[in-house]
């Protein structure tokens, strides 16, 4: 079995502390992260092996899914997701600046897997909610084409599900922008 990671985000505190605790009792998982978010959901984000985080993940969706946003479950998630979600990511040469936002903080950890594994691509921020109303974006850099096509592949991944909303590609930002993004 691999190492994965799953999440899931719910609509209301109660029903996403519930959750937690569902997936913690279901299955030998970590609790990586279990915080409240814009606009009032609940997140929670573990990892483990690959059959345990699937069979927590399910438990939760079970016992509270009524009040569910989103999910999903990565069974080999691309290393660079991780310093970009605590804002860590170091990036040596800025080049083209990709943008992607999408409607729940689980599908922008779906796309940035997406578009890390597709081309050459440095993540540098995984926004998760937070000050966002609910929403979550990523910020990668690369070449121009490898930032093209690591933005298409994780668009169509997550618009698949109804969750994309906006995205972008700058070919050369200006110094300026990157000192505020860096």
């Amino acid at each position: 079995m691999s190492k994965a990671i799953g999440m899931v985000e719910y609509q209301s505190v109660p029903s996403g502390i519930q959750a937690a605790d569902t997936l913690i009792k279901t299955a030998e998982v970590e609790v990586m992260l279990a915080q409240v978010v814009c606009p009032g959901k609940y997140i929670v984000l573990i990892s483990g092996e690959l059959s345990a985080v699937k069979a927590a993940i399910e438990a939760s969706k079970i016992q509270c899914g009524e009040k569910l946003v989103d999910s999903f479950v990565l069974g080999n998630p691309h290393e660079s997701i991780f310093p970009a979600i605590y804002g860590a990511a170091e990036v040596g040469n800025p080049s083209a600046l990709g943008v992607l936002e999408t409607f729940s903080a689980a599908s922008i950890i779906v796309a940035a897997d997406i578009a890390a594994k597709t081309s050459q691509v440095d993540l540098i921020e995984l926004r998760l909610a937070r000050g966002m109303s609910g929403k979550g974006y990523l910020l990668l850099t690369g070449e121009v084409a490898a930032v093209d096509a690591a933005i298409d592949a994780a668009k169509k991944e997550v618009g698949a599900g109804g969750n994309y909303l906006d995205s972008t590609v700058i070919p050369n930002p200006d110094k300026k922008l990157w000192q505020n993004i860096l």
